[in-house]
């Protein structure tokens, strides 16, 4: 079952439960979806790998406005956002770990020869092909520095 018919039928079960804050997320993931098939002069089909861009850009805004509600002292809003996310990341695949970024990382600096911060761009590009969507940009960038840098 594609990703796109998944979250349809997650969204008609949760509304059949009379769950409201998993309603109301999926029918927002369900229109983010149903925007980006009508957006542009023509109608396209939104892939598995394009609901997941979606859903990862909806966690990082999830976070973003978490992290600000904590730092602003409104810990109901912070919930609601923590709620948004947790259902949202059941879509995902499972994040890697730190560790487990650092040896495809190591991997990786081998196979392109890197030695230095210069050779950053040529092991980014190639270590996000292989990581893509089960590690955090931020963590890969924070780790592959980390490498170049010894």
């Amino acid at each position: 079952m594609a990703l796109k018919e998944k979250i349809t039928a997650d969204l008609k079960e949760a509304m059949l439960a009379h769950d409201e804050i998993r309603v109301s997320t999926l029918r927002m993931l369900k229109a983010a979806v149903m925007k980006f098939e009508v957006s542009g002069t023509e109608k396209k089909e939104a892939t598995d790998d394009d609901v997941m861009s979606m859903i990862k850009k909806e966690v990082k805004s999830r976070k973003d406005s978490y992290d600000q509600f904590m730092a602003g002292n409104r810990e109901d809003l912070a919930k609601k956002e923590q709620a948004e996310m947790k259902i949202l990341e059941v879509y995902m695949p499972e994040q890697m770990s730190e560790e487990q970024v650092r040896e495809i990382a190591i991997q990786v600096i081998a196979q392109v020869g890197a030695t230095s911060m210069a050779d950053i761009g040529k092991v980014m590009g190639a270590l996000m092909g292989k990581v893509k969507g089960k590690a955090d940009g931020g963590l890969v960038n924070k780790v592959v520095k980390e490498l170049l840098q010894k």
